[in-house]
């Protein structure tokens, strides 16, 4: 695999992984296994789209097809991360309060009823535009700095290698 593969995967972890201490913080509830869930602050999705285009960018510039390719399709993820699926969420939502009030309606009902209560559906799917944004931030600092490190990793190569050429 190529570095903006391990950059775009090292940032969506990352942002996993802050997702932990941001909702303690919030919160005060100490919750580790929000990093296998989907939501919340900040967007992994946003975050790995983020790295990989701007090392894209800084690697081989913002005119080739590689950083178009992947400004357009990080564009879509982040809107569909924060438009349908959000809506999909609050839709959720609502559905897990209809159980509620459905179970209201059964107790007022003299008529013995007897059903399985459903599963509540996981409700935080998608992500509040701030969530977003800071997901996109962190991404594309992940990007900067894995750009620099990488410029740096091949000047002290090519250091080595003209070192290592004068000896012989």
């Amino acid at each position: 695999m190529n570095k903006g593969v391990y950059l775009a995967l090292s940032s969506i972890a990352l942002a996993q992984g802050l997702k932990i201490p941001i909702h303690y913080y919030k919160k005060k509830e100490w919750r580790p296994d929000l990093f296998f869930q989907t939501g919340g602050m900040p967007s992994s999705h946003s975050a790995g789209v983020s790295t990989l285009t701007t090392y894209i960018a800084l690697q081989r510039g913002l005119p080739t097809f590689d950083f178009a390719l992947s400004l357009v399709y990080g564009l879509i993820v982040m809107y569909d991360a924060q438009g349908i699926r959000r809506q999909t969420g609050e839709l959720t939502l609502k559905v897990n309060s209809m159980q509620d009030l459905m179970e209201k309606v059964d107790k007022e009902e003299s008529v013995e009823f007897e059903q399985e209560s459903p599963k509540k559906l996981k409700e935080m799917l998608g992500h509040q535009p701030e969530e977003v944004i800071g997901g996109a931030i962190l991404g594309a600092l992940v990007g900067v700095v894995g750009h620099i490190c990488t410029k740096n990793s091949r000047k002290m190569s090519n250091f080595k290698l003209k070192s290592y050429r004068r000896w012989f």
